[in-house]
């Protein structure tokens, strides 16, 4: 039985939590090599008020999701299949095989820089619920314009996207949802307009930070998170990573793509429990769980028993 590990996106960070990461020789080993890469102590990135910044943010999902798929690894717990939703691509990466880690942290790092530097303000995304594909387009259609921009970024879920773009544009498509039937629409703890056309330069001046980076064959197969597939060749990878910023995320597709792959069991690496959700329904009748909120020996007896 097939093993997914998922990786989350910006949103997903909260305040301790690499201090809140498994104490254990790999947890130390990755802060150490973070710390080297950095020249600071990725420790100091996790408060509440170092996460306002896109930088810290990402930081610490990179940080999270590799320092924990190495502790598991350490128990000979390792994935079949990863897949990372936006930033979770990276350290999705690393867990597979195809970049190390210290160069994913300085990838990660002007991945952030980019993004925060192009849009240091006045922009964000929203979580909307209860609304179709098509209702959504609808919404954002009567909202959007160059003064105004709103884009559709985020297909979770059938009746649960995420849309990007101008503070003001996107409380106004927000109302004009809850109005039209969703059932929520919020803001995201995300203050720059990802996965939209806004990101586009940015995403040309990412993919040119990735020249001299080595990068091999995955070990596990590499969902991307865009393109709902399979990727194996490393440079077909590596114009992923480089271009997830600016493209669609198609959550819902790629978990099922995963499931249609023979994956029966999704683990998804700290911090939080979002892709859990979004992943369950397409995984009915397998086992998803999140490493937050359950003892590391309580995940190894899940995984051991499942893949027996």
């Amino acid at each position: 039985m097939s093993v997914l590990y998922t990786f989350p996106g910006q949103g997903a960070q909260k305040a301790g939590m690499l201090h809140a990461l498994p104490s254990h020789p790999e947890t130390a080993r990755t802060l150490a090599e973070t710390a080297a890469a950095l020249g600071r102590d990725p420790l100091a990135l996790d408060t509440s008020a170092a996460l306002a910044s896109t930088v810290a943010a990402q930081l610490c999902l990179l940080v999270a999701g590799v320092a924990m798929a190495r502790v598991l690894a350490a128990h000979g717990a390792v994935p079949d299949m990863v897949a990372g939703l936006s930033i979770g691509a990276y350290p999705a990466a690393v867990a597979a095989g195809v970049i190390s880690y210290t160069d994913a942290v300085r990838l990660v790092a002007r991945r952030a820089e980019l993004m925060e530097q192009g849009y240091p303000h006045g922009y964000g995304m929203w979580a909307v619920s209860g609304l179709d594909q098509g209702q959504l387009e609808s919404v954002v259609a009567r909202v959007h314009t160059p003064a105004t921009p709103v884009y559709l970024a985020n297909l979770n879920a059938p009746r649960q996207q995420v849309i990007a773009g101008l503070d003001d544009a996107l409380r106004e498509a927000g109302a004009l949802a809850v109005a039209a039937g969703a059932s929520r629409a919020e803001r995201l703890a995300v203050s720059v307009p990802s996965h939209c056309e806004l990101l586009a330069g940015q995403a040309r001046a990412m993919r040119a930070a990735f020249d001299g980076v080595a990068l091999s064959r995955p070990k596990a197969v590499y969902l991307s998170g865009s393109r709902a597939r399979a990727l194996f060749d490393p440079a077909a990878i590596r114009d992923d990573l480089a271009a997830n910023m600016a493209c669609q995320v198609h959550w819902y597709d790629t978990a099922r793509h995963a499931w249609e792959r023979g994956a029966r069991v999704a683990l998804e690496m700290p911090s939080g429990s979002v892709l859990t959700g979004l992943t369950a329904p397409v995984f009915e009748g397998g086992l998803v769980l999140s490493c937050e909120g359950n003892r590391i020996d309580t995940v190894l007896a899940l995984l051991a028993r499942e893949t027996e």
